[in-house]
Formats: C-alpha cells, structure tokens, sequence
C-alpha cells in the first residue's frame, strides 16, 4: 500500500493504522531540530498530493484485514493539515470507520486557519505540539516558517478547544538547553490553563534527530512536569530509570493522585516496591480510580479533601 501503514502499536494511542498524506518526500512548514525525519527546507504545501479517493480504496482494504486496531491515524512525512483535501478526507474516513476513533498528529502550526478548524473538528482525537510559549523559544526549536507566528498558534488553539467535543492532545518535546527551563514551563502552564485539553504529552528526543541537539534526563523530565497543574499528563519513557524511586505512604499517593493523574508506567517508574504496594491495596479499595482519556489509563483519587 502507498498511503496506508501499520498497524503500529503506540505507547500514547493504542494500535494504530496510519495514513500518510505525503510519502514521496518530507513536507513541513517547520524544520525542527528534533525532527526524526531528515532536515529539510520548510515547506506551505504538499506537492502532488494524493488523491481522497485513492487514500479511502486502501483504508477500506485494510480495515477488512486489520480489525483489531484502537485508531485510525492521519499523518505525514511533514504536516498533515497542510494535505488541501483534509475536510473530504475525513469526511469520507468517518464514513468507513467502523467505531474506530480518528486521530491526526500535527504540529499545531494552522490551527488558527478556519477551515483547518473546519476539518480538525470531525475527528475524535486532535494531538498538537506546543514546545514553547516563547516566539525566541520557538524560533529556535521549531524553526517555521517566516511568516508563522506562535501567538497565533497560541489563541487557535484556545479558540479550537471550546469547540471541540472530542480529546485534545498538546505535546512538549523537550530538548536539552532549549525548553528545558523552568520559565519556559511556567508560561507554558498559564497558557494550558486556558486551554480544554484532555491531556499533555510531555517527552524528549529518543530517536536520532535532525540536528545535533540532546534529550534531556527523565528526572529532569518528571521535575518540568510537576509545573504543569491539573492536567493528566504522560511523561514518555522508553529507557531504564536511573535515579532512586519515591517512597510514599497512603495519604501522600491520594494527594498526589488527586493533584495529578497519573499512568501505571509513570506510577512503576516513580514509585518504590512499597509504595506500588499500597497504590495496589488503594486501587483495590477503590481510593483510587482508573480513568481513560484518549485510549491511554490514567489512575486519580476518588478521595476528596
């Protein structure tokens, strides 16, 4: 198949069938130093963008094969909402669907467009990027293009939101000496508090990036995070933990839990044998309750003050 691919199975989405709406070259309109994808100049369009019809012959095969699937994943070597058919695209996906939960995965960089609002509306799940809350920060990470402002970004996204129905998702992909700062982090909480987003994503580079730039320490990932209030957040982490795990005892993992909603890998790469314990015998007690928000579990107290 040429636009279709997978399923892969996502620590974030679940098992993901994915559509490709530029496979012949990259297509972005920024050029981000993390970028797993080669360096490129940034770029407004799609060149020689495929055909709706083409796009939903073979979804339409691979839902018959592959039937076991959480989401059905809109994508791009670059940026998808710059793909000019986006709106028919999901229009005609929602048809065929099966149940199945849609997704994009963009970098946030149209959001203020109306007609990109248009189309991100139809879908189930939106996942955005927001490394920065900085026009300097983004400039210097993102790398867009000139004419692409942060700010505008910024009050897209909260504009979106309000109308939105489905599960937003923001992404912070940290890379070291960048948006590693603390500043950095608490600008970006003032502007998620006005934002209705189901949960954030907060990682750092574990594939070789475009550009020599480094990943920053999962302990300095987990102490950035805590900046951000009120908000189920997951911390991606693919490496071993090296640093000495947290003891807590009953009332602090219901404080905790009740502030910040937590995974079962956040929890198991926080919390010592004995903490996990007690999280066990709370969990059981129903003290704490699971909860899903966009395919992925995350744990809460069901304990008030």
């Amino acid at each position: 198949m040429r636009y279709i691919f997978g399923p892969i199975n996502s620590r974030r989405f679940g098992l993901s069938l994915g559509i490709d709406l530029s496979p012949n070259e990259k297509s972005c309109n920024f050029d981000c130093l993390y970028c797993e994808l080669k360096a490129s100049k940034p770029t407004s369009f799609i060149k020689n963008p495929p055909k709706v019809e083409d796009i939903i012959d073979e979804l339409k095969e691979a839902l018959k094969k592959f039937k076991d699937i959480d989401v059905i994943t809109v994508t791009a070597n670059g940026e998808p909402t710059l793909y000019p058919h986006l709106l028919e695209l999901i229009e005609k996906i929602n048809e065929i669907k099966n149940g199945y939960k849609t997704l994009i995965l963009s970098n946030g960089s149209t959001i203020y467009k109306k007609d990109i609002q248009k189309a991100l509306l139809k879908f189930d799940i939106v996942k955005l990027s927001l490394d920065c809350a900085t026009q300097k920060c983004f400039k210097k990470l993102d790398r867009p293009l000139k004419e692409i402002s942060l700010e505008n970004i910024i009050e897209g996204i909260k504009e979106f939101s309000k109308e939105f129905k489905g599960s937003l998702i923001v992404e912070i992909l940290v890379v070291k000496g960048i948006n590693d700062k603390e500043e950095e982090f608490k600008k970006l909480n003032e502007i998620l508090q006005q934002i209705k987003v189901a949960r954030v994503d907060i990682g750092t580079i574990d594939r070789p990036p475009a550009y020599r730039v480094e990943p920053i320490r999962f302990k300095r990932l987990l102490e950035l995070s805590k900046i951000i209030k009120n908000i189920p957040i997951s911390i991606a982490h693919r490496k071993k933990i090296d640093f000495k795990k947290d003891d807590f005892n009953e009332d602090e993992i219901l404080n905790t839990l009740r502030h910040r909603p937590l995974t079962k890998d956040d929890i198991e790469a926080i919390f010592s044998k004995n903490s996990l314990k007690i999280f066990d015998k709370l969990l059981k007690e129903k003290k704490i309750i699971k909860k899903s928000v966009a395919n992925i579990d995350f744990y809460t107290s069901s304990i008030d003050k």
